[in-house]
């Protein structure tokens, strides 16, 4: 599938230079082949990455609002929320419009309109993402992101029941194109037991 034309090349590098530089800033990092990457950059970029395996033809504003869909994210403590279900709603909510501001206002100083700005705000925040086939994508590519990279460690803080729930509602997000790239991802056999448990369950 032919990768769609950027309007403007040098404006869109600048763009995503940005927002790497933003996500650079981030002072927890995870080593990749030895070095130590900032989480919310290599976030990004595996981000990005996983989009153009899934959606090659995706359009500059989906391709700009999966490098920025996490970005200074760790301005943001979840601890600064109260615990339990309401407090992570609040969490996510503040979250998802702070990284819509963010980006927005890079994208705005490289020169994008406002018609694209609000474009990848929107998509940012994934409204509408079941009837929006670009903001479901940008789900998809989430999920299949967590799948892939932070599985494994998320399973260790869990129970094996709690980790069948969150992986059903993972599940249930996921468009049919997403849910056959997530069949594709090698997991160890203790998570392809957990993940097959809860798709039986969607």
């Amino acid at each position: 599938m032919k990768a769609m034309v950027l309007m403007d090349p040098d404006r869109f590098a600048d763009a995503i230079e940005r927002i790497d530089a933003a996500n650079g800033a981030d002072p927890e990092s995870e080593e990749v082949d030895g070095r130590p990457v900032p989480k919310a950059l290599l976030y990004g970029q595996r981000m990005s990455a996983c989009l153009e395996d899934l959606a090659p033809d995706a359009s500059e504003a989906l391709r700009l609002a999966v490098r920025c869909q996490h970005i200074q994210r760790w301005k943001i403590p979840r601890g600064d929320f109260p615990v339990g279900r309401l407090g992570y709603r609040q969490w996510r909510t503040e979250l998802a419009w702070y990284h819509a501001q963010t980006a927005g206002s890079i994208l705005r100083d490289v020169g994008y309109d406002d018609a694209l700005v609000e474009r990848v705000q929107s998509l940012v925040r994934k409204e509408r993402f079941k009837v929006d086939p670009e903001a479901q994508t940008v789900e998809d590519v989430a999920c299949l992101v967590f799948l892939r990279y932070y599985l494994p460690a998320f399973a260790e803080k869990h129970s094996e029941e709690k980790l069948v729930e969150i992986l059903a509602k993972t599940w249930k997000k996921m468009s049919d194109g997403g849910r056959a790239a997530a069949l594709d991802i090698e997991l160890s056999p203790a998570l392809k037991f957990l993940l097959d448990r809860a798709v039986q369950r969607t």
